[in-house]
């Protein structure tokens, strides 16, 4: 995290996925953690591709947080190790994107959890619940990733 708080600019949060993967965006003075959407390329190097194009467009500059999947009992399960390999290759990519930007990965325990108690208090059902609860998990991430580099000295 203090490699963030070293950076300035936009940041990118990401809730990796094999099927769909959410993001949202910080704003430039990093209050506000907006969703921003999600993705369904597929395959690992695919999505990665894709944000670094949507890195170009949002014009983030400061940074990604991408969700670790904790188990409950902190421990790091196969799910943790997928999401690390993806944050691998979409360092990779960056370089041969030509950009330079820490990718810092962050426990998303309780977001999603967080993410469907939201939903349901708003009564968000069906096709419509799918296509925004990624976006919403990203957006939690991001936002509490912001608030923790906020109390940082």
């Amino acid at each position: 995290m203090q490699r963030l708080k070293e950076t300035q600019g936009k940041i990118l949060g990401v809730d990796f996925g094999d099927k769909r993967t959410g993001l949202a965006v910080s704003d430039k003075t990093r209050f506000l953690a907006s969703g921003i959407g999600q993705i369904s390329v597929g395959g690992m190097q695919k999505t990665a591709e894709k944000i670094c194009e949507i890195i170009k467009t949002e014009n983030v500059t400061g940074g990604i947080i991408v969700g670790l999947p904790v188990n409950m009992n902190g421990s790091l399960g196969p799910r943790a190790e997928h999401a690390q390999k993806f944050a691998s290759i979409l360092g990779v990519k960056l370089s041969e994107c030509g950009m330079d930007m820490p990718i810092v990965m962050m426990d998303e325990r309780m977001t999603t959890m967080a993410a469907s108690r939201y939903l349901n208090e708003t009564d968000t059902r069906g096709q419509k619940r799918k296509n925004v609860i990624d976006t919403l998990s990203a957006q939690i991430i991001l936002q509490n990733a912001l608030d923790r580099l906020k109390n940082m000295q």
